[in-house]
């Protein structure tokens, strides 16, 4: 009798363990590392759509390297850390649709997509030319 408690105690608890992940795995909020590993971007609802932002650069830049090539004069000597790059995505079926991503880089935005996939990457993609000509990557979760 005891062996037996103590297995649906611990059956309970790997349950209870094994749920957790499945749900935060379901869901595209938190962090996620590009695919080139040049920086983290936080996935966060805003308001009852989702956006994301640059929240840590991982690779030698310049210190407090400034969004020097934004099509705003006034937002040019902001800086990259802190970006939102992820802006108006809606949930459409499985995918999140509707949104737009930013470019630093170069200070452009394209239309954009997000779809998390089975194995619990994310699919980014940017597309430009209403949706003719489309650039994806994968991100892994942080």
């Amino acid at each position: 009798m005891k062996l037996f408690s103590r297995l649906a105690g611990l059956c309970v608890a790997m349950m209870a363990v094994s749920a957790v992940p499945a749900s935060a795995q379901s869901s595209i909020i938190g962090n996620w590392l590009t695919e080139d590993n040049r920086a983290i971007i936080a996935v966060e609802r805003c308001g009852s759509n989702i956006c994301g932002r640059i929240a840590r650069i991982l690779v030698d830049v310049e210190e407090g390297q400034r969004d020097v090539n934004n099509p705003d004069p006034n937002l040019r000597d902001r800086p990259i850390q802190g970006v939102r790059v992820l802006t108006g995505f809606r949930r459409d079926g499985g995918q999140y649709r509707h949104g737009q991503i930013y470019d630093p880089e170069n200070g452009r935005s394209y239309n954009a997509r997000l779809r998390l996939n089975a194995n619990g990457s994310l699919r980014v993609t940017g597309c430009v030319l209403g949706g003719i000509i489309c650039q994806s990557q994968t991100w892994t979760r942080r």
